[in-house]
């Protein structure tokens, strides 16, 4: 069965730091690009972040210096490193895979997310 799994969200404080990981079953990553999305109660799900196959790095603006993407293809796994947390960045986070490029081609493989809730 080919799927991505999400895992490391929780409750943090403001200002606090969660990484997130996603790992997938079923396939290699290391051919894909990765993006990370979150959709906040009531919202449309928004882009947040992208790495591609070569390790190229793409952020929203909103997340521009707080957030690091990175991959480990030996552990077949992407990461979202989120720093300086902020109330506004609640919301359940899922990883999807695109072929090669963060910019073309149609997202698959979505995960079932995994919550992150920022309060105080």
């Amino acid at each position: 069965q080919v799927q991505l799994v999400e895992s490391g969200g929780g409750l943090v404080q403001p200002g606090g730091s969660l990484k997130l990981s996603c790992g997938a079953s079923g396939f290699t990553l290391d051919r894909y690009a990765i993006g990370w999305f979150r959709q906040a109660p009531g919202k449309e799900r928004e882009g947040v972040s992208c790495i591609t196959s070569s390790g190229s790095t793409l952020y929203r603006e909103f997340v521009k210096g707080r957030f690091t993407i990175s991959r480990d293809n030996a552990k077949n796994t992407v990461y979202l490193q989120m720093d300086s947390l902020k109330p506004g960045d609640t919301a359940v986070y899922y990883c999807a895979t695109r072929s090669n490029s963060c910019h073309d081609g149609t997202w698959a493989n979505w995960g079932k997310g995994t919550l992150v809730t920022v309060s105080s």
